[in-house]
Protein backbone atom coordinates (compact mmCIF):
# COMPACT_ATOMS: atom_id res chain seq x y z
CA UNK A 1 0.00 0.00 0.00
CA UNK A 2 3.10 2.15 0.65
CA UNK A 3 4.38 1.89 -2.43
CA UNK A 4 1.40 2.51 -4.38
CA UNK A 5 0.49 6.00 -2.59
CA UNK A 6 4.05 6.95 -2.60
CA UNK A 7 4.08 6.06 -6.98
CA UNK A 8 0.97 7.51 -7.43
CA UNK A 9 2.07 10.54 -5.54
CA UNK A 10 5.17 10.82 -7.16
CA UNK A 11 3.43 10.53 -10.99
CA UNK A 12 0.70 12.88 -9.70
CA UNK A 13 3.56 15.69 -8.67
CA UNK A 14 5.10 15.34 -11.80
CA UNK A 15 1.98 15.10 -14.29
CA UNK A 16 -0.53 16.79 -12.44
CA UNK A 17 -3.82 16.72 -14.49
CA UNK A 18 -5.15 20.15 -13.26
CA UNK A 19 -2.34 21.91 -14.20
CA UNK A 20 -2.16 20.43 -17.27
CA UNK A 21 -5.64 20.89 -18.50
CA UNK A 22 -5.07 24.89 -18.88
CA UNK A 23 -2.09 23.94 -21.10
CA UNK A 24 -4.27 21.40 -23.18
CA UNK A 25 -6.73 24.30 -23.70
CA UNK A 26 -4.64 26.61 -24.61
CA UNK A 27 -3.30 24.21 -27.53
CA UNK A 28 -6.86 22.91 -29.09
CA UNK A 29 -9.01 26.20 -28.10
CA UNK A 30 -9.88 26.08 -31.38
CA UNK A 31 -10.57 22.96 -32.51
CA UNK A 32 -14.45 21.42 -31.87
CA UNK A 33 -15.01 19.55 -28.68
CA UNK A 34 -15.01 15.96 -30.94
CA UNK A 35 -11.22 16.91 -32.68
CA UNK A 36 -10.80 18.27 -28.73
CA UNK A 37 -11.75 14.51 -27.13
CA UNK A 38 -9.77 12.95 -30.02
CA UNK A 39 -6.38 14.76 -29.31
CA UNK A 40 -6.80 13.92 -25.89
CA UNK A 41 -7.38 10.68 -26.53
CA UNK A 42 -4.40 10.16 -29.21
CA UNK A 43 -1.70 12.30 -26.30
CA UNK A 44 -2.86 9.89 -23.43
CA UNK A 45 -2.70 6.54 -25.52
CA UNK A 46 0.43 7.71 -27.58
CA UNK A 47 1.80 9.03 -23.63
CA UNK A 48 0.55 5.55 -21.37
CA UNK A 49 2.62 3.65 -24.34
CA UNK A 50 5.93 5.33 -24.05
CA UNK A 51 6.07 5.44 -20.01
CA UNK A 52 5.23 1.97 -20.19
CA UNK A 53 7.79 1.12 -22.73
CA UNK A 54 10.18 3.24 -20.74
CA UNK A 55 9.26 0.81 -17.62
CA UNK A 56 9.78 -2.12 -19.47
CA UNK A 57 12.74 -1.36 -22.15
CA UNK A 58 14.15 1.81 -20.35
CA UNK A 59 17.13 0.20 -18.62
CA UNK A 60 17.92 -1.40 -21.98
CA UNK A 61 17.30 1.95 -23.75
CA UNK A 62 19.30 4.33 -21.76
CA UNK A 63 22.27 1.19 -21.29
CA UNK A 64 22.20 1.19 -25.30
CA UNK A 65 22.28 5.37 -25.73
CA UNK A 66 25.06 4.75 -22.89
CA UNK A 67 23.25 7.77 -20.61
CA UNK A 68 22.50 7.27 -17.01
CA UNK A 69 19.60 7.87 -14.86
CA UNK A 70 21.13 11.08 -13.30
CA UNK A 71 22.16 12.44 -16.83
CA UNK A 72 19.04 12.26 -17.27
CA UNK A 73 17.58 13.52 -14.82
CA UNK A 74 19.90 16.61 -15.44
CA UNK A 75 19.07 17.09 -19.15
CA UNK A 76 15.42 16.65 -18.24
CA UNK A 77 15.82 19.85 -15.08
CA UNK A 78 17.66 21.62 -17.43
CA UNK A 79 14.64 21.41 -20.41
CA UNK A 80 11.91 22.05 -17.80
CA UNK A 81 14.01 25.26 -16.40
CA UNK A 82 13.89 26.54 -20.16
CA UNK A 83 10.45 26.03 -21.13
CA UNK A 84 9.31 27.35 -17.14
CA UNK A 85 11.26 30.49 -18.00
CA UNK A 86 9.82 31.04 -21.08
CA UNK A 87 6.59 30.83 -19.31
CA UNK A 88 7.41 33.37 -16.79
CA UNK A 89 8.42 35.68 -19.04
CA UNK A 90 5.13 35.48 -20.40
CA UNK A 91 6.70 34.27 -24.18
CA UNK A 92 4.23 32.78 -26.52
CA UNK A 93 4.67 29.61 -27.28
CA UNK A 94 6.38 28.51 -30.40
CA UNK A 95 4.34 25.47 -30.79
CA UNK A 96 1.18 27.32 -31.80
CA UNK A 97 2.95 29.04 -34.37
CA UNK A 98 2.73 26.38 -37.41
CA UNK A 99 0.07 27.12 -39.05
CA UNK A 100 0.44 24.28 -41.36
CA UNK A 101 -0.30 21.38 -38.69
CA UNK A 102 -3.13 19.06 -39.72
CA UNK A 103 -5.41 19.98 -36.15
CA UNK A 104 -6.32 16.58 -35.09
CA UNK A 105 -3.01 14.83 -34.37
CA UNK A 106 -0.64 17.25 -34.94
CA UNK A 107 -0.57 18.89 -31.29
CA UNK A 108 -1.94 14.70 -29.69
CA UNK A 109 2.35 13.36 -29.90
CA UNK A 110 4.27 16.85 -29.31
CA UNK A 111 3.81 18.80 -27.26
CA UNK A 112 0.83 16.72 -25.79
CA UNK A 113 2.55 13.31 -25.32
CA UNK A 114 5.38 14.23 -25.41
CA UNK A 115 6.55 16.44 -23.26
CA UNK A 116 4.12 17.21 -21.53
CA UNK A 117 2.66 14.14 -20.44
CA UNK A 118 5.53 11.56 -20.97
CA UNK A 119 8.48 14.22 -20.12
CA UNK A 120 11.73 13.29 -18.81
CA UNK A 121 10.37 13.66 -14.73
CA UNK A 122 7.45 11.26 -15.98
CA UNK A 123 9.56 9.02 -17.46
CA UNK A 124 12.62 8.88 -14.58
CA UNK A 125 9.77 8.69 -12.08
CA UNK A 126 8.14 5.42 -13.72
CA UNK A 127 11.94 4.42 -14.34
CA UNK A 128 13.07 5.12 -10.65
CA UNK A 129 9.91 3.24 -9.11
CA UNK A 130 10.75 0.15 -11.53
CA UNK A 131 14.58 0.25 -10.16
CA UNK A 132 14.59 -3.34 -8.47
CA UNK A 133 10.99 -4.01 -8.66
CA UNK A 134 9.54 -7.28 -9.02
CA UNK A 135 6.93 -8.34 -11.34
CA UNK A 136 4.04 -7.27 -8.81
CA UNK A 137 5.54 -4.37 -8.52
CA UNK A 138 5.98 -3.46 -12.03
CA UNK A 139 2.15 -4.63 -12.75
CA UNK A 140 1.54 -1.76 -9.75
CA UNK A 141 3.63 0.10 -11.32
CA UNK A 142 1.43 0.31 -14.71
CA UNK A 143 -2.36 -0.02 -13.37
CA UNK A 144 -1.22 3.22 -11.30
CA UNK A 145 0.11 4.87 -14.50
CA UNK A 146 -3.29 3.45 -16.06
CA UNK A 147 -4.98 5.72 -13.48
CA UNK A 148 -3.00 8.84 -13.99
CA UNK A 149 -3.66 9.12 -17.09
CA UNK A 150 -7.43 8.10 -17.45
CA UNK A 151 -7.40 11.19 -14.78
CA UNK A 152 -5.43 12.88 -17.34
CA UNK A 153 -8.23 12.00 -19.94
CA UNK A 154 -10.98 13.09 -17.76
CA UNK A 155 -9.56 16.38 -16.89
CA UNK A 156 -9.24 17.13 -20.45
CA UNK A 157 -12.46 16.33 -21.40
CA UNK A 158 -13.70 18.34 -18.80
CA UNK A 159 -11.19 21.49 -19.67
CA UNK A 160 -14.19 23.69 -20.97
CA UNK A 161 -16.52 23.40 -17.69
CA UNK A 162 -13.18 23.50 -15.75
CA UNK A 163 -12.77 27.14 -17.27
CA UNK A 164 -16.29 28.25 -16.93
CA UNK A 165 -16.39 27.05 -13.46
CA UNK A 166 -13.14 29.05 -12.39
CA UNK A 167 -14.07 32.17 -14.13
CA UNK A 168 -17.31 32.18 -12.55
CA UNK A 169 -15.18 32.18 -8.81
CA UNK A 170 -12.59 34.40 -9.30
CA UNK A 171 -15.52 36.95 -10.34
CA UNK A 172 -16.97 36.03 -7.16
CA UNK A 173 -14.11 36.76 -5.61
CA UNK A 174 -14.03 39.91 -7.07
CA UNK A 175 -17.25 40.85 -6.28
CA UNK A 176 -16.86 39.65 -2.10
Amino acid sequence: MTFSISVFTGFFAVMNPIANTPIFLGLVGDQSKKEQLKTAKTACIAAFIIVIAFVILGKYIFELFGITIPAFKISGGLLLFHVGFDMLQSKKSKIKNQEDLEPDNSIAISPLAIPILAGPGTIVTAMNSVTDASLIHIALITGIFGIMILLTYLCFSLSEFFLKESVKILLLLLVN
